[in-house]
């Protein structure tokens, strides 16, 4: 027998449970959309390990983001709050973890590997860019760069001011000539108490001296101490050094000043080389040592731009 008071009771219970499962789907679409709304806003926090990174990472206007670099990277006098850790190659997890970074950032070169495990088990998001040995890589790691750190705009506007430095760079290199006119170019890497150490081919500093046109005069592979008599034989033309003591020496000399104290020092401690093209014309200049860690980078770029300007007014005698 029809009973009108069940019906009535069935019908408010299927509205009540249409009812309590509309709400549970709107509480669970709200936590989802909550969450997501965290992870976008959650601060970033970046550890750049190498200094052609660093430099990057500056350039992109991505240093309001920094909590930590590491030892070779040189920083504007005004960001004091920035830590330091290790050399790049020798990084720590435990000193990289207290900081709470939600990416660390370097090159291939970065490491040890073992480390990097540890931080990607705390769910630290590690990116190793590939040490860039050209203007494409260069460009490819920006543009990572750019995406990695929402700086997409930078981004492209770096990638357009470096096109164009290569471009100067490169019609200087016109000027210079062929490798076969190009003046023959050492360069050594200076450290105290040590034979001088000479960059061969697949170095930093052969990169930078093909770029600017010059011929490196050194025929071997990597790095290699030389003495000098060693030096001496090879006859060069143009002499590059660097010294890692000068990575946050002063910048207050004039270009002239600097240059011509880096020539003094290098014939008083090695009095031979003024016996060669390069000491007899006071033709030795040094190279901030950034430019030579991360591959060619943006003091690699103005290294070579240098380098070439010179090598144009060698020609010019």
């Amino acid at each position: 027998m029809f009973n009108p008071s069940h019906a009535f009771n069935r019908r408010v219970s299927s509205k009540c449970l249409l009812l309590s499962a509309s709400l549970l789907l709107t509480f669970n679409v709200s936590a989802h959309e909550g969450v997501h709304a965290d992870e976008e806003t959650q601060e970033a926090r970046l550890v750049s390990a190498g200094a052609g990174v660093t430099e990057l990472v500056l350039a992109l206007e991505a240093g309001d983001e920094l909590v930590a670099v590491d030892s070779t990277s040189i920083l504007p006098a005004s960001m004091t709050e920035i830590d330091t850790l290790g050399y790049h190659r020798m990084l720590s997890a435990e000193g990289i973890l207290a900081l709470t970074p939600t990416l660390v950032l370097g090159t291939d070169a970065m490491g040890p590997e073992t480390t990097l495990e540890v931080l990607r088990s705390a769910d630290v998001k590690v990116v190793k860019l590939p040490t860039a040995k050209d203007r494409s890589q260069l460009l490819s790691n920006i543009d990572t760069m750019g995406k990695l750190l929402n700086r997409q705009a930078q981004a492209k506007q770096l990638q357009l001011k470096l096109r164009a430095s290569l471009d100067a760079i490169a019609a200087k290199k016109k000027q210079v000539g062929d490798a076969e006119q190009a003046p023959k170019i050492l360069f050594m890497l200076l450290q105290a108490d040590r034979p001088a150490r000479v960059g061969g081919e697949g170095t930093a500093a052969d990169i930078i001296i093909k770029l600017a046109g010059g011929n490196n005069i050194a025929d071997f592979s990597g790095y290699k101490s030389l003495s000098q008599e060693g030096i001496l034989s090879l006859q060069p033309d143009f002499i590059l050094i660097s010294n890692r003591s000068h990575a946050h020496a002063s910048t207050s000399k004039s270009d002239a000043n600097k240059a011509a104290s880096d020539a003094e020092k290098v014939l008083e401690a090695m009095p031979l080389l003024a016996h060669t093209p390069a000491g007899k014309n006071k033709r030795i200049q040094s190279i901030k040592p950034q430019a030579l860690l991360g591959g060619l980078g943006l003091s690699a770029i103005e290294a070579a731009d240098k380098l070439a300007s010179d090598l144009i007014e060698i020609n010019r005698y």
